[in-house]
């Protein structure tokens, strides 16, 4: 104890403190170009862009800035040219629904804005499913999202390449309306920033089948972010979600999910639930919420969906 208070190894600031921290940075984006960035079901406005994701971008710029003073001290040190600096990596996790693609969406807008690192490149955990067919070879098509259903070395070589300093490189595109990965891929080229954004990003590393230690997705990352919610709001927002995709994206006879567009109401709702209660739930409960502890900052939100305190790790 000291003044009377529990240490902990993190600083948490509500809303309005957290917000202070901005100073006098611009807001550089409209209300147009946050309604582009916002996700289905997410409450984000220029507000809270100001508030919560501005003071953020000031706090990330900074450690890049100090991260490339270590690098140049490093060299001073060897006394010898170092390779060129890699990319700054932020990984972005959260459950489904919580709004956690909407705030990597976000940072790669606000970021690129810096002259200092214009090149800013986001790649979801998504492509790296496995596809529908092994996953039915699996039988584990049911438990897609799962820590089992990811191709995992393939998710580390990309960021192993990526903390290499390999130019380029390429990352497998996951459809949000077949429900699959496809044979399309995103190339990550020479980017300042790399954001990696997915549900299960931050897991720890398994061991290797000798009993030796293995290396986590994590361990390449400079800067990490934990989405965080209650879990009964977050089910909330899953079903308001579903509802609506049922009028949108599932109407589409193309749609993995289009069976659900002719659901009724009461229908939609209780399947919804039924997904949420047999699927995401356990996902969250047992391998997603458990790794919130290991990022380096917690954005925690309010039934509305907004933001209402902020925890980082102290350095």
């Amino acid at each position: 104890m000291a003044n009377g208070r529990e240490q902990s190894p993190f600083v948490e600031l509500e809303r309005s403190a957290w917000a202070d921290l901005a100073g006098g940075v611009p807001q550089p984006l409209t209300a147009d170009d946050v309604d582009r960035l916002r996700g289905l079901g997410d409450e984000l406005d220029v507000d809270e862009v100001r508030e919560v994701y501005l003071p953020l971008t000031v706090l990330i710029s900074l450690r890049i800035r100090y991260a490339a003073e270590l690098w140049r001290a490093t060299e001073t040190f060897l006394h010898e040219p170092q390779p060129e600096r890699t990319p700054f990596v932020i990984g972005i996790a959260g459950s489904v629904a919580v709004g956690k693609s909407t705030t990597a969406r976000l940072l790669r807008e606000l970021l690129a804005q810096s002259p200092e690192h214009p090149r800013v490149q986001l790649v979801t955990t998504d492509g790296f499913l496995w596809p529908n067919k092994e996953l039915e070879r699996r039988g584990i098509l049911d438990r897609k999202g799962f820590p089992e259903s990811y191709d995992r070395k393939s998710l580390l070589r990309f960021v192993i390449d990526v903390k290499s300093g390999v130019e380029r490189i390429e990352a497998p595109v996951y459809s949000h309306l077949t429900y699959d990965r496809t044979d399309e891929v995103v190339t990550v080229d020479s980017p300042d920033i790399v954001i990696v954004e997915g549900l299960n990003v931050l897991e720890p590393a398994k061991a290797r089948g000798d009993g030796s230690p293995g290396v986590a997705v994590s361990d390449y990352f400079d800067f990490s972010i934990y989405v965080d919610a209650s879990s009964k709001d977050i089910r909330t927002w899953y079903i308001e979600r579903f509802l609506k995709l049922r009028k949108t994206a599932f109407a589409d006879p193309a749609s993995y999910f289009h069976r659900y567009s002719a659901l009724t109401d009461a229908e939609a709702e209780a399947q919804a639930a039924e997904l949420w209660d047999t699927i995401n739930w356990p996902n969250l409960r047992e391998h997603i919420q458990t790794t919130r502890g290991r990022a380096t900052l917690i954005l925690r939100k309010d039934p509305d969906h907004t933001v209402k305190w902020v925890r980082f790790r102290k350095m």
